[in-house]
């Protein structure tokens, strides 16, 4: 199942209760994946995150990481994307096993697709015949998130 869906909707929040009650209701499921969440600073959103399904975290994004790292690394809007970071974290869950029951994938959007291993690795996920709960945010009227425009 892929969800595409608009931003600001649930997705995440639909995800991460779908998770929970698989894992609650069958503790023996194999689920690989992840989820993205807000970063929160004062009340203000100041970034993303990967979270693993094991609760393991790494930066995707940020509007106030100022290094000169960080100068180098893509734009989404006022957000810096840290690529290294989320697909150091992303990407081995996203390895197909003979015993994975299902993938969960929040999101496939334009800051995880900057990143030269994502994609593939979306596409092994597909192809591995595996069950894929998946979150696409529909883009604005022409933006093609694939294409980056």
């Amino acid at each position: 199942m892929i969800l595409n869906l608009m931003q600001g909707v649930g997705k995440t929040t639909l995800i991460v209760k779908v998770f929970e009650t698989l894992k609650s209701s069958n503790p023996n499921l194999k689920i690989q994946g992840f989820y993205t969440s807000e970063v929160r600073q004062g009340g203000e959103r100041v970034g993303f995150q990967v979270v693993t399904l094991d609760g393991r975290t790494a930066p995707l994004a940020s509007s106030i990481i100022s290094s000169p790292e960080s100068l180098r690394w893509p734009n989404v809007g006022k957000y810096k994307v840290d690529v290294a970071s989320f697909e150091s974290m992303a990407i081995p869950e996203l390895q197909v096993r003979e015993d994975t029951d299902l993938f969960i994938i929040d999101e496939v959007s334009k800051m995880e697709l900057f990143g030269s291993s994502f994609f593939p690795a979306v596409l092994r996920v597909l192809e591995s015949n595996v069950p894929v709960l998946a979150s696409v945010p529909i883009p604005k009227v022409g933006c093609d998130i694939l294409a980056g425009t």
